[in-house]
């Protein structure tokens, strides 16, 4: 029996996990559930898996949850309840799906305490990739990738690779190699790793109709359940930046070998090229449920409650390259992967800010990309030492983000 934390979980990964702990009640107990709005769902959520602490992030939202929720369950709130069920000695697995940039101080928490973490968060990495791999491997913490994509990849690679470099063979092998290598993991026969991702709502809409797209038509993705920021992300393919920059620090990569295609059917998920030519690519239905057993279950295997995969019925697989374009939000991320340093974490915070400014009628669409832009072009690059040093990235660029979006031009 394991005992589990999820962060985030009234988010769509939060929900779907525990719809499979519950096919599991044998493997898995909840030690710990999070929320911050949706307050009714925790409740529920509460009266199913009565969980010893649930977490929330105001004083006031605990108060209303003390009087609905067992009795055996401990209200906490802030983010010192995040981090203390995060890193709690009665753990042994924390589900990390609090979205943006909320969800890194409490997925550090658990990293630092050695727990099995699975990162559904991608901007952990994205703000402070150096920071966290450097706490796996201080901590023995095992990190396993969430996201489709770079569990799809995590699937392809040779069974002796571990996120965070903490098998020995490979870290006595890197040793010897080049400083300048430009792939970490060519040692295992490597060349590129290959992001797929659907290409969003508006993959084929008219360029020149693109200003006028609504919050509801962005967030309508074609193959995926997601929250409205990860949809809005889908369809600028900002996620896919973002898991570029992530997938750089998880597989000990550059830039330049991570390339994004777009497959519009959402099938392949990610796909892995060796140097013999070969390509392995780990496919199934799109359902966040099959990575999620994955990284519950790994190294074992268990039912997810997705159906099987029938490639007759889901007939052609297509695939493109993105146009850049279209999706500038992509050259942006790669041109923040490039500059390092606190760059990753201000692209980040610029563009939570341009969603939320798009998701609240204040900007276009096609602005999005803009107020990015002009953030990233005035930003002076550092390389943060601390936590607080990228905290305060965030928090520079969320201003400046916000004087373009909320601006007087944009009222």
């Amino acid at each position: 029996m394991q005992a589990l934390t999820v962060l985030g979980s009234t988010g769509s990964i939060g929900v779907s996990t525990l719809d499979v702990v519950a096919r599991h009640p044998l493997r898995y107990s909840v030690f710990a559930l999070t929320g911050h709005s949706r307050l009714k769902e925790l409740v529920s959520q509460c009266q199913q898996f009565k969980p010893r602490y649930v977490v929330v992030t105001s004083t006031q939202s605990a108060d209303w949850l003390k009087t609905r929720v067992p009795v055996e369950t401990q209200v906490l709130s802030g983010s010192e309840g995040l981090a203390a069920v995060a890193g709690d000695d009665q753990v042994d697995v924390v589900m990390a799906a609090i979205v943006g940039a909320a969800g890194l101080e409490p997925t550090l928490a658990a990293v630092r305490a050695g727990k099995k973490v699975l990162l559904a968060n991608k901007e952990a990495l994205v703000m402070a990739g150096g920071l966290f791999m450097a706490a796996v491997r201080d901590s023995g913490a095992t990190l396993l990738p969430i996201d489709s994509e770079h569990n799809a990849i995590f699937q392809c690679l040779p069974e002796s690779f571990v996120c965070g470099a903490t098998n020995a063979n490979l870290n006595a092998n890197r040793q010897v190699k080049a400083k300048n290598s430009a792939l970490g993991i060519d040692i295992l026969g490597v060349r590129k790793l290959l992001l797929s991702g659907s290409g969003g709502p508006f993959r084929t809409t008219p360029l020149d109709e693109l200003s006028s797209v609504t919050p509801d038509q962005a967030c309508a993705h074609p193959n995926w359940t997601m929250g409205r920021k990860i949809s809005v992300d889908s369809a600028t393919m900002m996620n896919k930046g973002l898991e570029l920059i992530e997938a750089c620090w998880l597989f000990d990569v550059n830039e330049a070998h991570v390339e994004i295609i777009i497959h519009p059917q959402s099938i392949v998920h990610s796909l892995v090229e060796y140097a013999d030519g070969s390509v392995l690519a780990q496919l199934g239905n799109p359902d966040m449920r099959t990575p999620i057993a994955h990284g519950l279950a790994w190294p074992e295997r268990i039912e997810s409650g997705v159906a099987m995969l029938d490639l007759a019925a889901a007939g052609t697989l297509s695939f493109e390259p993105p146009d850049i374009s279209r999706f500038p939000c992509l050259g942006l991320a790669r041109a923040a992967v490039r500059d390092s340093g606190d760059a990753p974490a201000a692209l980040n915070a610029a563009n939570e800010i341009a969603v939320e400014a798009f998701l609240e009628g204040r900007i276009a669409f096609t602005r999005i990309a803009d107020v990015v832009d002009v953030v990233m072009q005035g930003w002076s690059t550092s390389e943060p030492e601390s936590l607080g040093a990228v905290q305060d990235a965030d928090i520079r660029a969320r201003a400046l983000a916000r004087e373009f979006a909320f601006g007087p031009k944009n009222q």
